[in-house]
């Protein structure tokens, strides 16, 4: 059976992750890329060996081509945030199980988000886009509010605006890196944020846990912490699934990003129409002791999920903590600990660099100032903190100016 995964740069989700589950599946991959000398160069070693061809991923109607000129596909996958739309598509074209298109263009469209849940009756957020040369003068939004791209990912660009001013000066800078982009300026959510993480087969969607989010102070939302819950309360779940009803969400892995306010009430804050992503999914896939990424898999190509997976997974009696470690300012990565994986006081450790030393870059205020992921699975929640904690204390990174 051939399995098509189309993606943009190599991710650890693919190598660590889908990859080995489609070889324990019995899967032939072809992978369809932009950039297939950086794939080449991470598959290079593994014991998989996809296939890697050359194709313009972001255009539908060039994965369509292509595949159909190669071997006959019994699955179109693609775990990426920029592909779900054309993943879609191509996938329907063959006829083969796919996510709603139309659901996938909404989750990455913030601005139609926002309008579709609005027209559905399920949410109503101020929202309004901005298009490159407008004056956000002509907005007149209710402050604190949000600016972003409209179709975004990882926090960047993403910051809170106090007045008009700050609002014009934020949206000249962003459209001055991202020359020709669309911006979303919304209402300010206040709450705590949550994660909810779904994943269905067509007949059912499954609950498979969710996350409680620490975020960097303001202006900027930088995800730093995220603590495992294995369920949220009744009545935030019945929410937060209705208004992904109202957006279609159906087939596949979802992890969606919601705050709690004062009031109860479960504000959407985005959708990504994918597994969730910077080491969790590896982390989720060993705590709830299921075999994740078969899962994902497994549900494009068209086979049901186990009947009693949201039962299983709400019962789970193990707790977990994923913590980035953060640069703090542009430079060079001179000095930082390797891959380290550790058994101990009854907690699994890992910590995976995302940088290597020797690198440099700017200074974000993004998930791309992320130097490595910690993550850590035990029964006791105290006891996974104090893993992580103990992990980062005897640890250096050092970033030279």
């Amino acid at each position: 059976m051939r399995l098509y995964l189309l993606a943009l740069n190599p991710t650890d989700s693919v190598t660590d992750g889908f990859l080995p589950a489609a070889a324990r599946l019995g899967l032939d991959v072809t992978v369809l890329t932009d950039c297939p000398d950086l794939h080449r160069r991470a598959y290079a070693g593994r014991d998989f060996a996809p296939e890697v061809l050359e194709c313009e991923v972001r255009d539908f109607r060039e994965v369509v081509s292509l595949v159909s000129r190669h071997h006959t596909p019994d699955a179109v996958f693609s775990n990426s945030d920029h592909l779900q739309t054309q993943t879609a598509l191509a996938a329907e074209y063959f006829g083969l199980p796919a996510k709603d298109w139309k659901a996938a263009l909404r989750a990455k469209d913030k601005g139609q988000l926002r309008r579709h849940l609005t027209a559905a009756g399920a949410d109503a957020v101020w929202s309004a886009e901005l298009a490159p040369g407008q004056d956000p003068a002509e907005l007149d939004p209710p402050f604190p509010c949000v600016v972003k791209p409209r179709e975004g990912v990882a926090s960047e660009d993403v910051t809170l605006v106090a007045d008009a001013a700050e609002l014009a000066l934020r949206c000249r800078e962003i459209q001055h890196r991202r020359a020709g982009a669309t911006l979303v300026v919304e209402e300010f959510l206040d709450g705590r944020l949550y994660t909810l993480e779904t994943l269905g087969d067509g007949r059912r969607r499954h609950v498979l846990g969710g996350f409680r989010t620490t975020l960097s102070p303001p202006p900027h939302f930088i995800e730093e912490a995220l603590e495992f819950l294995p369920g949220h309360p009744q009545a935030v779940l019945d929410q937060v699934l209705g208004q992904l009803d109202a957006l279609g969400v159906g087939l596949g892995a979802c992890h969606t990003e919601f705050v709690l306010q004062p009031d109860g009430r479960a504000r959407l804050i985005e959708v990504n129409y994918r597994a969730i992503g910077d080491q969790c999914d590896l982390m989720l896939a060993e705590l709830l002791d299921i075999p994740l990424f078969e899962h994902i898999l497994a549900v494009h190509l068209g086979r049901p999920l186990p009947e009693d997976l949201t039962e299983r997974c709400a019962a789970v009696g193990r707790r977990a903590r994923n913590q980035a470690v953060c640069a703090d300012r542009a430079g060079t990565l001179t000095a930082a600990p390797g891959p380290y994986d550790e058994q101990r006081d009854g907690v699994r450790l890992a910590y995976r660099p995302l940088r290597t030393v020797g690198e440099r870059h700017e200074h974000y205020r993004t998930n791309r100032d992320y130097l490595g992921v910690i993550w850590a699975v035990g029964t006791d929640q105290a006891a996974v903190d104090a893993s992580v904690a103990r992990f980062t204390a005897a640890n250096t990174w050092e970033i030279t100016p």
